[in-house]
């Protein structure tokens, strides 16, 4: 029988981290190496970053986008081990910064690890491909909890990206965040974004297609974050290995290039 794959969870004292812990100790292809928070937590069983860097194949990082990114720095600084980033609400600089360091090790980042959520980032950019803008508009919603801190979500900004892609454009070039006072009106090709935050909400996500007279909406709902948990066991048992670069869950899935 193999050795079990070793991993490491940042964040081991978040709602992921924690979620991650369990989903690993309980897979036996894996093994749980060492669960670390940041500088200054006290809990059982933490250990330093570097320590738990040293004793991992693979480290799962659901933290803060900036952690990500400083972490993602530290090993390929040490060449791995690999990385599994879940984060989200990435600055264009630190997106910038996990892209040079992927050219040193390699790298799992997704808006989400959802294998429902993944094949709906493909259904929502072929839909946007058949529908185009003089057809329909579209709309993203997404809830989460009270305590998330960004939006809209990674993974509306992953639909959205894919739509976008869907009609040969950028999201930057067509995204509405926000609608407030006197709008005027809609432009086409426009891709709005609708955000709720409140109470213990794991996930909902919509993409709708408006047209006049009909709307088509495709739709996801998490209820239990051990599917993100599975997702993220996925991505570390394919990413190692690896040649360096910056992989997402399409690759992981077999949908992507891969390398």
């Amino acid at each position: 029988m193999p050795q079990p794959l070793r991993i490491a969870i940042a964040g081991a004292l978040g709602r992921m981290g924690r979620e991650m812990a369990q989903a690993v100790v309980t897979d036996r292809r894996l093994a749980l190496a060492a669960r670390f928070h940041r500088p200054g937590s006290a809990s059982e069983g933490l250990v330093s970053r570097d320590e738990a860097l040293q004793s991992a194949d693979v480290v799962i990082d659901f933290t803060t986008s900036a952690a990500s990114a400083e972490l993602a720095k530290v090993c390929a600084a040490r060449g791995g081990p690999a990385l599994v980033i879940g984060s989200t609400g990435f600055a264009a600089s630190e997106l910038a910064a996990i892209a040079e360091t992927s050219r040193r090790v390699a790298i799992v980042r997704s808006g989400s690890y959802s294998l429902g959520l993944n094949m709906l980032t493909g259904l929502a950019e072929q839909a946007a491909r058949a529908l185009g803008p003089g057809d329909c508009d579209i709309e993203i919603f997404e809830a989460h909890h009270r305590h998330k801190v960004d939006a809209p979500s990674g993974t509306a900004l992953m639909l959205g990206e894919a739509a976008a892609a869907g009609r040969g454009t950028a999201l930057d070039m067509v995204a509405r965040r926000g609608r407030n006072g006197i709008t005027g009106p809609r432009p086409s090709g426009e891709v709005g974004f609708a955000v709720e935050r409140g109470g213990s909400i794991v996930g909902e996500h919509s993409v709708s297609f408006c047209a006049d007279g009909e709307v088509v909406t495709l739709s996801h709902s998490a209820s239990d974050r051990v599917m993100f948990a599975r997702g993220a066991i996925a991505a570390a048992l394919w990413v190692v290995g690896r040649l360096p670069g910056e992989y997402d869950m399409r690759d992981v899935l077999g949908f992507g290039a891969g390398r």
